[in-house]
């Protein structure tokens, strides 16, 4: 195999890795409410579900380890809390957000059968296939990503070339901020720490001939490539739908949008076989999530068995009493504990990838307390409690645009780090 070939399987396999069915229904409702403003939302949204994500995937080349390598500087307490938090929130949120976007996209068009039917058999037949570790999910994880992507090229350049280029106004006030909030909701950051050391275990074995320098260069390298897809992708989307403001009400829901694009632009047979792609690719999801959680769970427990098969049904009985809810609650209800874990989470993904003098376990001690605690203003707001810590939060900066952990974290690290310098 030769370098360019290494270079595309590699970027291949990061690119299917982000490409989530979910993340599609973010976009265009993100250009739909932007109007005007979609390319400060583009920018936002690259920030938190691109660029953050891809430098997850550098932090495990260069560590060569798992999720519990990712925070073990903070110390090995912290980082065994962070892994059971980051598990229970994948399974309590993202893995039954696929049953969601199955019911409202691929069942509630064709069927009409309730939320909960769809949930429970979906997730009947996630757990069959985590107890049996089938590798025919990896087999039609391959295959659906291309030909959703497929899908999607011909809707965003049919909508670039039928469409005038006019935009209607934007509902935000701070659209690069919005967008990158709404990057949070896609799991990016949270899936290139929880499997990204899977990724790197997967290149190894598949490019075990190359010496690690050239396996680095090659994951950054696919890491820059599989980004700029990724980023065409979501821009074209977000585009897309900023330029159909007058097609759809403002009311129209995240599914509904991306249906009723799909519909505009393809057709109905397309609208039809793009759900049931999507559908395909969130079963997909939700058994991978499921397996990892419960591959992680086992692992603690010496390889228990029993705690493998306890945590899978554990994960599938959130699912089915999570994933009756439509997709609009349960985004809702992640917020607060995205704006708690993420930017722990990008901190975390940051620090990693710095050289080891710069960022010694003091650094990571300092900068992740400081995140955490800049983080709770911005928890409490989402949960409703705005009135009661405004007068706190009006002296962070940032903190207006639900970034109030930034400038904190940054100026705690230059300082520990130039106070270690000085000792030096």
């Amino acid at each position: 195999m030769n370098r360019k070939k290494h270079l595309f399987v590699a970027a291949f396999a990061l690119f299917s890795l982000f490409f989530g069915a979910g993340n599609l229904i973010l976009p265009p409702q993100l250009g739909f409410k932007a109007g005007v403003s979609w390319g400060w939302v583009t920018l936002g949204f690259a920030l938190s579900a691109v660029l953050i994500p891809i430098f997850g995937i550098w932090a495990h080349a260069k560590l060569q380890g798992t999720l519990f390598d990712i925070a073990k500087k903070v110390s090995p307490t912290f980082s065994l809390l962070y892994c059971y938090l980051i598990y229970a929130i994948s399974l309590s949120l993202p893995s039954p957000r696929t049953a969601s976007v199955t019911h409202e996209m691929g069942i509630a068009p064709l069927f009409n059968t309730s939320s909960w039917l769809t949930s429970t058999v979906y997730f009947a037949l996630v757990f069959v296939f985590v107890i049996n570790r089938s590798r025919i999910m990896d087999i039609i994880g391959k295959l659906l990503t291309p030909a959703i992507l497929l899908i999607l090229m011909a809707i965003i350049l049919k909508t670039l070339l039928g469409y005038e280029f006019t935009f209607g106004n934007s509902e935000f006030p701070h659209p690069f901020s919005y967008g990158i909030l709404e990057g949070y909701q896609t799991f990016d950051a949270i899936g290139a720490v929880v499997v990204g050391g899977v990724i790197i275990i997967s290149v190894n074995l598949e490019f075990k001939h190359l010496d690690y320098p050239q396996k680095k260069r090659l994951i950054g390298q696919a890491g820059i490539l599989a980004g700029v897809a990724l980023l065409l992708v979501y821009a074209g989307l977000i585009l897309t739908g900023a330029l159909m403001h007058s097609e759809f009400t403002k009311e129209a829901s995240r599914t509904a949008l991306l249906t009723g694009i799909s519909l505009h632009t393809l057709g109905s047979a397309a609208t039809l076989f793009l759900s049931i792609l999507v559908s395909l690719a969130c079963f997909t999801t939700a058994v991978g999530i499921v397996t990892g959680a419960a591959d992680f769970i086992k692992g603690r427990f010496a390889n228990s068995h029993s705690a493998y098969i306890a945590t899978a049904a554990l994960g599938c009985v959130l699912g089915v009493l999570i994933g009756q809810f439509n997709v609009g609650y349960i985004i809702a209800v992640a917020l607060p504990a995205l704006m708690f874990i993420y930017p722990v989470t990008i901190v975390l993904i940051l620090l990693n990838l710095l050289p080891e003098k710069t960022a010694s376990p003091k650094v990571f001690q300092w900068v992740v307390g400081v995140t955490l605690l800049f983080s709770v203003p911005d928890f409490l707001g989402s949960v409703g409690m705005n009135a009661s810590i405004s007068g706190f939060t009006q002296w962070i900066p940032l903190s207006e645009f639900h970034l109030g952990w930034a400038l904190p974290s940054a100026l705690t690290f230059f300082v520990i780090f130039l106070f270690k310098r000085t000792q030096i």
